[in-house]
Parts: structure tokens; C-alpha cells; sequence
């Protein structure tokens, strides 16, 4: 499999060690480094670490990798103890629950390992993390580095992801994410998609897949006989969505790459699933799911007439759960259509099968049981 082929900006951390002052380059590549740092071991209690957490104090762990991993669940309780908890209204319980989500994420990044040579973690019992920080990071950089635990649990979860892959029905195969890239775990947009292309064919079509990701609705209409140009702005989902192209053969149908929105050209078809929820993206597997302030959605659809040839059209997937929790107006994507001069001429709809959709300690479970995710197909009015 490729590594990211990035250099990282990596700014420098100097941290207060019980021998001295140590000087380490920043390696995440989601949070921001911290003004100051010290060193934690394995008697630091939960309380203590967040204690300084939360005042915005890196701690550099120095002792044992499994003790570390128990502070950071310990910390992670105690933080989210008390929950955002209900509020009169969805919106509210939303704002609350993100809120809470970018406190957790903030807190917990400042309990941080050190990474010698070669993606070595300096701390007893460590696993080696070489290959799966080399998928994510890129060529180790020289000297000793700093990295959050919950960075590299996270890092370690995406290898595991990439090396199994993900199941998708629509195409007969796995799917591969890389870190960072958002996995085709909700796979209604996917069946969508493939519906869609049975009830208006796509063989010998030209497509443009915007915001590919995975690359995973590119392959379905190239496995459907159209050729694909698939656009992202992140080079690891670029990279992504070849390599997965490339494993499926069918990397002569499906041409990746890296453009904001559209590549320049035009096609009979253009697809879409946009994130779907106009608020601010914390890390970067949100920015598959939160658009803030509804920008991306909104150049999406101003600009599709300008990408369509004539007789084409764009099908948008997109949820509903905005408009449920009235973070966007009922009708917005058709408003949006109308004002760039399309029309909604079909719409296909699913229920959504995620787990968070049948979790009923969720606050928000009563909205999620009624979300529904849309393909809007938009022709020229």
C-alpha cells in the first residue's frame, strides 16, 4: 500500500522533562500544539491530568503505553461525565452535543507521546506503530517528535481499517480508507447512488464524482459503465480514491484528481454527497460530514449548470437531519436549484441504517429515527 508522500508543518514543542528541557517537533495533524508542556507518568492521577488539560498544558506521558491508554479513558470519562443533556429543542441539544465534542477534542490531544526514530513511541510496552504512522504521516521526520495518544490510537484504527477494508454491497468489494478519509460506513448514499444509476442508466455516460472521498461512488458508476472524473480537495483522499480505483481495475475509468469542487470540464452527469450538517468541522473525518455555514453545499449547486453539458444532470444525496434540527430550511437544496436555474425532476430516498440512528441514549435519537437521506436529481429547468 502508498504512505502519504506530504511534508507535514511541524512546529516545535520544548517541554519540561524531570531531567531538563527537551525539544520535540509537533506531529498532528488535527490539533494544534500547546503553548507549554510537562511530563506525566504512570502516578499521575485522571484528575490531575485534566486538571491541566484543561488550562491547555501539553503532558508528555513517560512510563508505561498501557497506562497511558488507561489516563486517556479515565480523562475521557471524567470529561464527558455529565454529557450535553437535553434541551427544548434539537438545535439546542446539537449546539450542545458539539459543543461537548470539540471540549473532548481539545482536552484529550494535550496527553502526548514521544516519538523517537522511525515512529518509535519512547514508552514501555509500545506497540510498533512504523507502518501505520508512515500510511498517515508520511517519511518519519528527523529528531525526536510528539504526538497525541488519541492521534495515534486514531492512526492506529485507520491501518487496521485500510488493511481490512470496508464492505460495499453496491460494488461486490471492499473499499479501502485512508486516514483521514471518511469510510463508506453509512452505505445508504452508496445504494442510492447505485438505484439511481439502474433507473437512469449511466453506461457510456461522462461523469464528475465532486468531493470523491473513497472514491467509492465513482466506482459505482464506472462498475455501471460511465467514466468517472473524481475530484477531492485532500490529497489523502485523492490518493484514496486511486489506490481503490487501481485495485478494483478500474483505474482507466476513474480519473482522481485534486480540484476544489469541479475539474474545469464538463459532463452528462455530476454527482455529489456533500456533508450534510452546516457546523464547524473539529478534526479531519468531520469534514466529510459538517459543512460550516452551508458553503460547500451552496457553491455545489451554483456552480453544477456550469459543469453540465447539454442535457445533463447532477444527482445530489444528501440528508435530511439539518432540516430536521432546523440548522437548515425545509425546500433549501430545491431553493438552492431554483436559484441557479435546475429543477428537482426525481428523488430517491432511504432510511438511514447506522448504529447512531438506533441508539436510544442518544439525545438526539428521536430526531435520528426520522432522518432520511435523498438523491435529488436537478436537470435544467
Amino acid at each position: 500500500m502508498t504512505t502519504l508522500q506530504t511534508t507535514l508543518h511541524t512546529p516545535e514543542v520544548t517541554w519540561s522533562d524531570i531531567d531538563g528541557q527537551r525539544c520535540a517537533r509537533w506531529l498532528s495533524p488535527s490539533s494544534q500544539p500547546p503553548a507549554s508542556a510537562g511530563a506525566v507518568g504512570d502516578q499521575t492521577t485522571a484528575a490531575a491530568a485534566l486538571a491541566r488539560a484543561r488550562v491547555g498544558e501539553g503532558l508528555v506521558y513517560r512510563g508505561d503505553y498501557h497506562n497511558a491508554r488507561q489516563l486517556l479513558a479515565a480523562m475521557a470519562r471524567r470529561l464527558g461525565g455529565r454529557g450535553p443533556g437535553r434541551a427544548t429543542d434539537p438545535g439546542s441539544t446539537f449546539r450542545r452535543q458539539r459543543s461537548q465534542t470539540r471540549l473532548e477534542h481539545e482536552v484529550l490531544s494535550r496527553l502526548l507521546v514521544p516519538i523517537g526514530a522511525e515512529y518509535r513511541v519512547d514508552l514501555l510496552r509500545a506497540p510498533d506503530v512504523r507502518a501505520a504512522c508512515e500510511e498517515a504521516l508520511g517519511q518519519p521526520p528527523s529528531g525526536p517528535s510528539l504526538l497525541p495518544l488519541r492521534d495515534l490510537l486514531g492512526i492506529l484504527g485507520a491501518h487496521e481499517w485500510r488493511r481490512r477494508g470496508v464492505e460495499v454491497p453496491a460494488l461486490g468489494a471492499r473499499v479501502h480508507p485512508h486516514y483521514g478519509v471518511f469510510a463508506p460506513i453509512r452505505g445508504e448514499h452508496v445504494d442510492l447512488v447505485a438505484r439511481a444509476a439502474e433507473r437512469w442508466p449511466v453506461t457510456g455516460k461522462t461523469a464528475i464524482d465532486v468531493g470523491t472521498g473513497t472514491g467509492v461512488l465513482a466506482l459505482v458508476l464506472a462498475r455501471r459503465g460511465a467514466t468517472v472524473i473524481a475530484t477531492d480537495l485532500s490529497p489523502r483522499a485523492v490518493a484514496c480514491a486511486r489506490e481503490n480505483a487501481a485495485a478494483l481495475g478500474l483505474a482507466a475509468a476513474v480519473d482522481v484528481r485534486e480540484a476544489d469542487l469541479f475539474p474545469g470540464e464538463s459532463a452528462e452527469l455530476v454527482i455529489s454527497n456533500p456533508p450534510w450538517l452546516p457546523a464547524e468541522a473539529h478534526t479531519l473525518l468531520d469534514r466529510a460530514v459538517y459543512d460550516p455555514g452551508g458553503r460547500f453545499l451552496e457553491r455545489l449547486v451554483a456552480d453544477l449548470p456550469a459543469a453540465l453539458r447539454p442535457g445533463g444532470e447532477g444527482w445530489i444525496v444528501i440528508s435530511d437531519l439539518a432540516e430536521l434540527l432546523g440548522l437548515r430550511p425545509a425546500g433549501h437544496v430545491e431553493a438552492l436549484a431554483a436559484r441557479s436555474g435546475l429543477v428537482v425532476s426525481d428523488v430517491l430516498d432511504a432510511r438511514p441504517s447506522h448504529p447512531r440512528a438506533r441508539d436510544r441514549d442518544d439525545a438526539l435519537h428521536e430526531v435520528r429515527s426520522r432522518e432520511v437521506t435523498r438523491l435529488l436529481r436537478l436537470r435544467r429547468g
